[in-house]
């Protein structure tokens, strides 16, 4: 069964849009600035993701669903003459065509100014996922097939504005996270339920200008589930999902134009290796990933076109957490450069539409199952089977959302004071 610990246990390859397995695509409003200014509440209610205290800006009552369709393409091209041995057992050097599947993200948001300083909000999410689907005959049969992971994140929040300056929030992760993995060798398939927590605040310390910082904490699931050989074994292993920091600034230039700036931390370094146990203890194999720290910076600005339409566009550089000695079949992903455009569109005091497109320029990378690598197969028979590919992706998301606010949005009249004589 070492031929599915040599991939990974999270299924998400380039398909998922943040580096590694995990998803960016929470905010239709947030892509179209390429998520710049997210932490300091760019993307509306959504920006809750990113930073609790960012529902100090919503007043009123309010609700939004959002829905992303992610378009990936992936490929992977072996080097025949590098993996020779893989050549002569399975039969074939053929690149596998594309591999990544398509997928919907959804993603929903509540707030409710419960009092003139208090917020209470809800968010329901999928942070990490997607599948990939390899050939069933080609050449890293025996390192993966398919792979698939779900998540369901729901974070109930509260936010609280200290004074005109300052606001802070809080949340709780309950986080659903389900995995299923196959090779030529056989399936591992689990899930859990896990607990994390939010926390954020935001800053307006001059005019025109807001600053945000939000913090994710890691969420570690126990997996718990089946590896099914020529036997079915029950089996559990402790994973540790990685922590997040984000910090955001809008600034309003003019009237009419808004810069959008920001710098996100994830820290998959503590995302390493972790054994796959038995009931008994033993350990059946164990899932080696030795991923690094990654980061995404993005700049955008937004303008407001007139009263009913708000115009956004946004670059982004993203550094992967996988190397080139550390990337799998299953997780093909690479640093990449993201381009958006996108629009809000006041359809009436209540009603909004927000629509955006983005582009994932992927760089070019490489596979190395070779002598030093943890995951390499040692056949009894051949020997080692070492696996030398290239990789080449891209990405095209469309994201819509809508929000509806369900209060009043007028504003009040104050009446006039009673003349006493």
């Amino acid at each position: 069964m070492t031929g599915v610990a040599a991939g990974t246990i999270i299924a998400a390859s380039s398909a998922a849009q943040a580096g590694g397995f995990a998803l960016r695509e929470q905010s239709a409003g947030g892509m179209g600035g390429a998520f710049a200014g997210v932490a300091a509440g760019a993307g509306g209610i959504s920006a809750m993701f990113w930073n609790p205290a960012t529902l100090t800006n919503s007043p009123g009552i309010q609700t939004s669903l959002s829905l992303s369709g992610i378009l990936p393409y992936a490929k992977t091209t072996p080097d025949a003459s590098k993996s020779a041995t893989l050549v002569a057992i399975t039969g074939t050097s053929a690149a596998t065509g594309d591999i990544a599947q398509d997928a919907l993200v959804p993603a929903g948001y509540a707030s409710w100014q419960v009092m003139d300083k208090l917020w209470v909000g809800l968010s329901v999410n999928a942070p990490f996922g997607l599948v990939t689907q390899n050939p069933t005959g080609w050449i890293g049969k025996y390192y993966g097939l398919t792979s698939r992971v779900a998540s369901t994140n729901v974070t109930p929040t509260l936010a609280y504005q200290v004074n005109d300056w300052l606001s802070v929030g809080a949340g709780v992760q309950v986080m659903n996270f389900k995995v299923r993995l196959t090779s030529a060798n056989g399936v591992l398939e689990g899930d859990d339920t896990a607990y994390g927590f939010t926390g954020g605040v935001t800053l307006k310390p001059w005019k025109g200008g807001e600053v945000g910082i939000g913090y994710r904490s890691g969420v570690s699931p126990k997996l718990s589930g089946t590896l099914t050989t020529t036997a079915v074994t029950d089996i559990t292993s402790n994973m540790k999902l990685p922590e997040q920091v984000t910090v955001g600034l809008r600034q309003q230039v003019t009237n009419d134009f808004t810069v959008l700036a920001g710098y996100e931390w994830t820290h998959w370094g503590s995302f390493t290796r972790f054994p796959v146990l038995t009931t008994t203890g033993f350990t059946a194999t164990t899932l080696y990933f030795d991923y690094r720290d990654s980061w995404y910076a993005s700049l955008g600005g937004e303008y407001k076109w007139n009263k009913d339409l708000t115009l956004r566009a946004g670059l982004g550089l993203e550094k992967s957490p996988i190397t080139d000695a550390t990337r799998s079949v299953r997780l093909p992903d690479s640093d990449r450069t993201w381009a958006t455009l996108g629009a809000t569109y006041g359809i009436n005091n209540k009603l909004s539409l927000d629509a955006s497109y983005a582009h994932l320029f992927g760089k070019t990378g490489s596979i190395n199952v070779v002598s030093g690598n943890p995951s390499l197969i040692t056949h009894p028979t051949y020997g080692p089977l070492n696996l030398v590919a290239t990789t080449k992706a891209h990405v095209d998301i469309i994201a819509l959302s809508l929000t509806y606010r369900w209060d009043d949005p007028s504003p009040k009249v104050a009446s006039k004071a009673k003349v006493t004589k």
